[in-house]
């Protein structure tokens, strides 16, 4: 699946970087530089810290919490290909610390690589069996295989009931992910029985299984991803969301309306954009979405009402028209 938000409970986009009582620093100095460089990061400042810590790493080569570090900040940068590199580093660096792994996993799970994603957290487990944030995140991840299986199954036999009973109990346990795009980072306790001294303690993901399996679930998807985009100022994803034949209001040209798009999205220095209450009309080919948007650039939250007109080609699903009222 490519939609980072409805496999992310927290999201990425959110990591406040809290550095445990626990750590077992060799200096005071490079405990104290890790805590500005977090401080730096719950402030949004993530490129700084992100230069800091490349900084702290160069002195510190092998500082688990450094590299940790790091990584975090890169997935939040949205930089995921380079945050795998990292944590696959940090795991072969440091092997008995059990959140890069559940980490990496997520990041997997975030490109649809659920037998890696699986695969690694048995790994943890095996060496940390009381670690129960990999335990729930794998079970979540089986919950999302499993969901694809029945999915598969009811698109080659549409009468088998059994797959479709199967599939429905899963969405009343995982929920469809309709209700927001970037849902609130929230710490997590006690994730790993006693760490040892030197563990990278930081806020731990979580995978939610949810998916889409029909047509609405899709719908939802696209929502969500382009919200995602939007927040993480990915112009590349957000104008892909588009499709050719999308017409801007006011009469603007394609060419105009993206230029104007870029100077908004790319000039505050933190984006965050939910979206809740989304409401669905769809045949086959076309859909309307309806929802309320909460869009937030460093002030008060902005919220307004907002309709996406879509149409499918594929398997996915583009805005050809977008309206926005107070």
């Amino acid at each position: 699946m490519n939609n980072l938000v409805a496999l992310l409970t927290p999201s990425i986009a959110r990591f406040i970087l809290l550095l445990s009582a626990s750590f077992a620093f060799t200096a005071t100095s490079s405990a104290d530089e890790l805590k500005e460089i977090s401080q730096l990061a719950e402030q949004g400042k993530t490129a700084v810290a992100l230069d800091l810590v490349n900084t702290f790493i160069a002195a510190n080569p092998k500082n688990p919490q450094g590299l940790f570090m790091k990584g975090v900040l890169l997935a939040e940068e949205s930089r995921r290909e380079e945050a795998i590199r990292v944590f696959i580093d940090v795991t072969e660096k440091f092997p008995s610390l059990p959140e890069p792994y559940n980490n990496l996993a997520v990041l997997y799970a975030d490109q649809g690589q659920f037998d890696k994603a699986r695969k690694t957290l048995e790994t943890v487990i095996k060496t940390h069996p009381s670690y129960a944030t990999a335990h729930e995140n794998l079970g979540d991840i089986y919950a999302r295989m499993a969901s694809e299986a029945y999915g598969k199954a009811l698109q080659l036999d549409t009468t088998n009931t059994r797959a479709q009973g199967k599939l429905s109990l899963i969405k009343d346990v995982f929920g469809t992910g309709n209700n927001t795009t970037i849902a609130v980072n929230e710490p997590v306790k006690n994730a790993s029985a006693a760490p040892a001294a030197g563990t990278a303690q930081a806020d731990i993901t979580k995978v939610n299984a949810s998916a889409p399996a029909n047509t609405k679930d899709a719908i939802t998807a696209s929502v969500n991803k382009w919200a995602q985009a939007w927040s993480d100022k990915n112009l590349d994803q957000y104008f892909a969301s588009y499709d050719a034949s999308f017409k801007p209001a006011k009469g603007l040209s394609r060419q105009v309306w993206e230029q104007q798009r870029k100077e908004r999205i790319t000039k505050p220095e933190k984006i965050s954009v939910e979206v809740s209450g989304l409401k669905i009309e769809s045949d086959d080919r076309t859909a309307k979405a309806k929802f309320k948007q909460s869009y937030r650039a460093g002030g008060q939250p902005i919220r307004t009402s907002k309709v996406l007109l879509m149409k499918r080609d594929g398997d996915n699903w583009y805005i050809v028209e977008e309206i926005a009222s107070n």
